[in-house]
């Protein structure tokens, strides 16, 4: 088992979820936490509009995971894309999560179940 807290992020650009180990302060057995949702907006007709909306929206979502993963020491983030990479750069430009230590995978689309068990095997819990 684990001695520190560690969590583990699946995110794509709509969703992430989340797996840890800690209910903030204490240690305990990997769990799903939660999954986190990007709010999307379609049809907006000005360009410039939809863009702000655009980083507003990915700003909500990631301060929604920065809230899910407080106190985290070691986090393992995959996914599609490049989502998993965006988030690592918010996490580093952030005071709180600047030190933290974070590993980068790629996974596509998998349940909740089957993220819970490559974030055990990823931190060999």
């Amino acid at each position: 088992m684990q001695d520190k807290r560690v969590a583990g992020i699946w995110i794509d650009t709509t969703k992430a979820i989340i797996v840890k180990n800690h209910d903030g302060h204490d240690v305990s057995e990997f769990s799903v936490f939660g999954t986190a949702k990007r709010e999307i907006q379609h049809g907006n007709s000005n360009e410039n509009a939809a863009h702000n909306h655009e980083q507003t929206s990915k700003s909500k979502f990631f301060k929604q995971i920065e809230h899910d993963i407080t106190n985290t020491q070691e986090l393992f983030i995959t996914g599609p894309g490049i989502a998993q990479e965006e988030l690592k750069h918010h996490l580093e430009a952030t005071a709180q999560y600047k030190n933290l230590k974070v590993t980068l995978g790629t996974a596509q689309q998998m349940s909740d179940e089957q993220f819970l068990e490559e974030v055990k095997s990823h931190f060999k819990a």
